[in-house]
């Protein structure tokens, strides 16, 4: 796989207390690669830390072979890094073209005006969602969407931003067994692509279903990274847990 974002030896502190210790991870292109470890375990400040949320104390980052240090979670996004959050983000009230677009809405002039472009936004809307083969529709208003459909348009929101590497916080979390099989469908499309994906979950099942490689994260530390095919779900329980010191 062609390597296509590095960390190495990031340290992130907050005062006293040291909430990631001298990680390192690989990030290969078209990769699931799930990240793993029980609450506290500092996946979310290496996800923050990828996302530009948080500058490393020390360490180094680097994407396609130059390193970078991104000033906000904007100059990541600019770099290919996108985010779907537990929450999504998503404004319930508005069309699945409409949150695809949201901050990144097409414009077409009208005389001395400039106003919305529904049309082509409905366009490409539709275009995003067939490539995710969602049956999600652009004219659908997110409130009446199930969950699986609404990871769909958060889906196609960093699609639309030609992104190449996708962050997903927890997204089989509170959905039904239906929609987490629609999810994990996403998830295989998007490497199918070309996507990196990252998956952070507690989901054992999931992870092992989709991922290609699992990290495992405890007290600020990595304690594994595996080919999902040499490890097993006893291995990376024991793992979290600290039964298995590592691995």
């Amino acid at each position: 796989m062609t390597l296509l974002a590095r960390l190495d030896h990031i340290v992130k502190d907050f005062g006293a207390i040291r909430a990631l210790d001298d990680v390192s991870i690989e990030i290969h292109q078209g990769e699931v690669l799930g990240l793993m470890g029980d609450n506290g375990a500092g996946k979310s400040t290496l996800v923050k830390t990828i996302a530009g949320n948080f500058q490393p104390t020390s360490g180094t980052f680097t994407m396609e072979g130059h390193p970078v240090a991104f000033s906000g979670p904007a100059d990541a996004r600019r770099h290919g890094i996108e985010v779907v959050y537990q929450d999504l983000a998503l404004c319930n009230n508005l069309t699945a073209a409409a949150n695809v677009f949201l901050g990144r809405e097409l414009m077409t002039r009208i005389g001395p005006l400039s106003v919305l472009d529904h049309r082509r936004m409905n366009v490409r809307a539709a275009e995003l969602f067939g490539e995710l083969k969602s049956e999600t529709r652009p004219a659908d208003l997110v409130n009446r969407m199930s969950g699986g459909q609404r990871q769909a348009v958060a889906i196609a929101r960093t699609r639309l931003a030609r992104s190449k590497i996708v962050l997903m916080d927890e997204p089989t979390a509170a959905i039904s067994v239906r929609q987490v099989a629609e999810v994990l469908a996403l998830i295989k499309r998007m490497k199918d692509q070309g996507l990196s994906v990252i998956l952070i979950s507690h989901r054992m099942p999931d992870v092992f279903e989709v991922c290609d490689r699992v990290i495992v994260m405890r007290r600020g530390r990595k304690v594994a990274d595996k080919p999902i095919a040499q490890t097993s779900p006893e291995e990376v329980t024991g793992l979290i847990t600290g039964a298995i010191r590592s691995a």
